[in-house]
């Protein structure tokens, strides 16, 4: 059953198993403050033994608290959470899938008491602070120094998170990138602050490989188009990128009522990922509800994309893998379109549960969580 989605691939020297990939989803499971905590072990422990070949750990912020979009976001901005990562990744491999932290700045979406953002564009009624050039050269290194410590702690790649409009992202887009100086205006400047951060990373952790979380389009008339991002590509591709992990889409846009609609369809991202994939030869991985198993073996078989990224879907149902494979895909938990549940308890700072889970499953989850959150 499906030949391609289980066959194995190689990504920058590292040999995956599969085409099978969890992207990375924010579920509040850190401990307060960003520690990995055992609640947070647990839930990877079981998306690795799922049978996807990569396992993408959510983004770790790389400067807290400025730059951390929630309070139980990981932290990968001092040594003094190394061991817990270290702990993280070892649990991943354990179950015989490779291992991905992803990191991150949040910019203007950060949870801290001041933002800061490439140009100071009004984000949900607060204004963000616009970064100094002095401040944009910190955070290129403090992106090297995480990336480091990702290293350090045993996982075998790190993923640069340029996507959900977080602040990579808002120096790329016209809508949230105003500046004046060679940071801003045209495209070619746009693009400089992650292509520097590309740069600085690759530099700090050799031949390590770096993925990127990549925006596509932002879904907003004003804001990044792709016909720019297809120019972007090109340069991450030719400056030495892993694979591009292909999204649409940012906090402002998700909710509009045309892109919940549109969510709501299966493989809602593949065409993003389509065009980038012929402007780029290194893998490019989508996601976006690839809920079957032959969705996922005919984006392969038509050359849309190199790897499926299960994110909700993976979670809903760790045996999605496993059913796929051995033509069980009747007996799949699925994501429903019209639950939000997860997200609304994560918007409001909780800790996330998947509604579509058995009973007895829901119940243990919300008894822990009880505990958790207290």
């Amino acid at each position: 059953m499906h030949p391609l989605l289980f066959s194995g691939i190689d990504i920058a020297g590292l040999k995956l198993k599969n085409r099978i990939t969890m992207a990375p989803l924010y579920l509040g499971y850190a401990g307060e403050g960003g520690t990995v905590s055992p609640l947070l072990l647990d839930h990877y422990r079981l998306m690795a033994q799922s049978g996807a070949a990569l396992v993408v750990v959510e983004n770790a912020s790389v400067d807290h608290p400025a730059g951390s979009g929630a309070h139980r976001m990981i932290r990968a901005d001092t040594d003094k959470n190394l061991e817990g990562l270290a702990q993280l990744a070892e649990t991943i491999k354990e179950q015989g899938a490779r291992a991905a932290l992803q990191i991150n700045h949040a910019g203007r979406f950060a949870a801290a008491t001041e933002q800061v953002a490439p140009s100071p564009v009004e984000t949900f009624g607060r204004r963000p602070r616009a970064l100094t050039r002095e401040e944009i050269q910190a955070l290129v290194e403090k992106f090297a120094a995480a990336a480091m410590r990702v290293k350090r702690a045993g996982f075998d790649l790190v993923e640069l998170h340029g996507g959900t409009g977080y602040l990579l992202a808002q120096f790329v887009s016209p809508r949230t990138n105003r500046r004046e100086d060679d940071y801003g205006g045209p495209l070619e400047n746009r693009m400089k602050f992650p292509l520097e951060v590309v740069a600085a990373v690759k530099a700090a952790v050799g031949d390590f490989p770096v993925g990127y979380r990549f925006l596509a389009e932002e879904w907003l008339s004003d804001g990044l188009q792709l016909g720019e991002s297809l120019v972007f590509a090109r340069a991450l591709a030719a400056a030495g990128i892993a694979y591009l992990s292909v999204m649409g889409g940012t906090y402002e846009s998700f909710f509009l009522p045309e892109v919940m609609e549109r969510s709501k369809q299966p493989g809602f991202m593949v065409d993003l990922a389509a065009a980038i994939k012929t402007e780029v030869r290194v893998p490019v991985i989508t996601a976006g509800r690839i809920n079957t198993g032959a969705l996922a073996e005919s984006i392969l078989a038509q050359g849309r994309a190199d790897l499926i990224g299960l994110a909700r879907v993976l979670w809903a149902d760790p045996e999605w893998p496993e059913k796929v494979r051995r033509g069980r895909e009747a007996e799949i938990i699925h994501c429903e379109p019209g639950c939000d549940a997860c997200m609304q308890l994560v918007m409001k700072g909780k800790p996330a549960l998947c509604m579509q889970w058995p009973k007895t499953k829901l119940r243990e989850w919300k008894a822990r969580l009880t505990l958790f959150s207290n």
